[in-house]
């Protein structure tokens, strides 16, 4: 099975997981139309951002109900289902867990009492400052534990929901505009209530978030290729620190805070869709652009220019284009693996990657290649792609990434290994290379993936590659992906880690204080 942007839908290799993405967010409010199938389409188109669980919130005006499941998109819906889901509004999301374990009970959108009627909300994202917010809960009702809550979710998404219960308004619009200004890290939410449509995306908008006009109504969605696929045109995107309302009476637009943008280079790098366009410059030519930079600061004298499908091949083409070499499709990948619980033998782990991907032996052969690829984790994917091509008989292997060397954790939603798993950390250029294998390694500068973007630097977040964060994180003790698994994980001084998600971990081998911080952005 691939991603519906061709790239592999699961890891090259279960041992190395790649930068996870982190969840997809949609939302449509349609009088006349089948809502339901709507967002089952834009989740589809979404799946590259959560593999893990799915969920669909319809609301015909009198009441929400909501289906989610563990597994794909596809896996969780069926004809039935979707057409239980009747109603004029509807919100989606796929999820890959950065806050709270991979179970059914973390599965979104999630449900909540209001004042003003029943909220289905989908996040995309990872808040901050989770541990003040459940000690906010708990001092307003001696407890943390009711709505989904108390129903075992350990996620910030119930966190937002629960909290949206008790604020200050005279409706739910007035609340979200209490609540929104105390969320902490990166959000973009998408939430409902019977008869209104929501949408918010955190003051420094690091992950995107867009409107689109249907014919019959109006859609967000996290990235413009769902807009696409249910055929709504891009009006723009949701602006950073903004809130929109969308019903009967049209859209309307509030800033609960200004807008201070640190917008993920990741995404311009990996994790969005190929088709998409952020902030004015699309993913694509970014990434063609990075493949061009990177040949400007490092050819080497080669046959052939091969990708690693698929995420690397905008890069290789704008590499083989700026080097003057043959592009050329190295490795087939087969569309249709997917997720297996088969374990298999250890000689066939052996052979890890080869059922996901084979090298075309009569392309390499004899050759100096260049393989690009679009960023560098643990190195145990591109030892394996370096073992394959020289079985294949390569003369020379020559790796080329077109991102910076990952050396840091993300909290803001990336679910990345912890620092001291990741290769580039300590390790010099050389140990890198003889670690995979290569010939050589390079990888793009960090000013000329900037210049890819064609945004300002001061404009987006960096911290994976430089450690510079832009907004401010809580101690150690107060951050993690199981935070919220357990009653005393908010405790001031609990020396516990809870380790996994965007965590460092207890090898990480630094501390908070070590961190450079951005010039504050408040």
């Amino acid at each position: 099975m691939t991603r519906n942007d061709g790239r592999l839908n699961f890891n090259l290799l279960d041992e190395d997981p790649l930068p996870q993405d982190e969840c997809g967010v949609f939302g449509v409010w349609a009088p006349g139309e089948e809502v339901s199938k709507l967002a089952y389409y834009g989740l589809y188109a979404l799946q590259h951002r959560g593999q893990e669980s799915a969920g669909i919130a319809a609301s015909d005006g009198k009441s929400i109900r909501v289906y989610k499941d563990i597994g794909l998109v596809s896996q969780v819906f069926d004809e039935s289902t979707l057409n239980s889901l009747t109603g004029h509004i509807a919100v989606g999301h796929c999820r890959y867990s950065t806050t709270g374990a991979s179970q059914w009970s973390n599965a979104q959108p999630t449900l909540g009492d209001t004042p003003h009627g029943t909220v289905a909300l989908g996040h995309n994202g990872n808040l901050t400052n989770s541990a003040d917010l459940r000690e906010r809960i708990i001092e307003r009702h001696g407890r943390a534990d009711f709505g989904e809550l108390n129903q075992g979710n350990t996620t910030d998404t119930a966190l937002v929901t629960a909290l949206l219960k008790d604020q200050p308004g005279e409706s739910l619009e007035d609340q979200a505009m209490a609540l929104l200004p105390t969320l902490e890290g990166a959000f973009c939410l998408v939430f409902m209530n019977e008869n209104t449509l929501y949408a918010a995306r955190d003051p420094h908008g690091v992950r995107p978030l867009v409107l689109g006009r249907l014919a019959s109504g109006w859609v967000v969605a996290s990235e413009q290729s769902a807009l696409a696929t249910v055929g709504a045109s891009v009006i723009r995107e949701i602006e950073p620190g903004e809130l929109i309302a969308i019903d009967s009476d049209g859209v309307r637009s509030h800033h609960f805070a200004a807008a201070t943008p640190a917008r993920c280079v990741f995404e311009y790098v990996y994790l969005a869709r190929p088709d998409a366009n952020i902030n004015g410059r699309s993913v694509y030519e970014s990434r063609v652009e990075m493949g061009r930079q990177l040949a400007r600061e490092d050819t080497h004298d080669a046959d052939i220019v091969i990708p690693v499908p698929e995420s690397g091949t905008p890069a290789a083409v704008g590499y083989a284009e700026a080097s003057g070499l043959p592009f050329a499709q190295g490795f087939i990948k087969n569309a249709y693996v997917g997720r297996t619980f088969i374990q298999p033998s250890q000689t066939l782990r052996q052979l890890g990657i080869r059922l996901k991907l084979n090298v075309q032996e009569h392309v390499v052969r004899g050759k100096r290649v260049v393989v690009v690829d679009d960023s560098i984790v643990r190195g145990n994917t591109q030892r394996a792609i370096v073992r394959m091509l020289r079985e294949a008989g390569a003369a020379e292997i020559h790796v080329k990434i077109s991102s910076p060397p990952v050396q840091w954790p993300c909290f803001y939603g990336i679910d990345f290994a912890s620092r001291a798993e990741l290769i580039a950390n300590g390790a010099t250029m050389e140990e890198i290379t003889q670690a995979v294998g290569a010939d050589s390694l390079a990888y793009i500068s960090e000013d000329g993936m900037i210049a890819a973007t064609q945004q300002p630097r001061s404009t987006l977040c960096t911290a994976c590659f430089s450690g510079v964060y832009p907004i401010k994180l809580p101690p150690e003790s107060r951050r993690g992906k199981m935070l919220l698994e357990t009653p005393s994980a908010t405790d001031a001084g609990s020396t516990q880690n809870p380790g996994g998600g965007c965590d460092p971990g207890p090898d990480a081998e630094f501390d908070i204080d070590e961190i450079p911080l951005a010039e504050a952005k408040k």
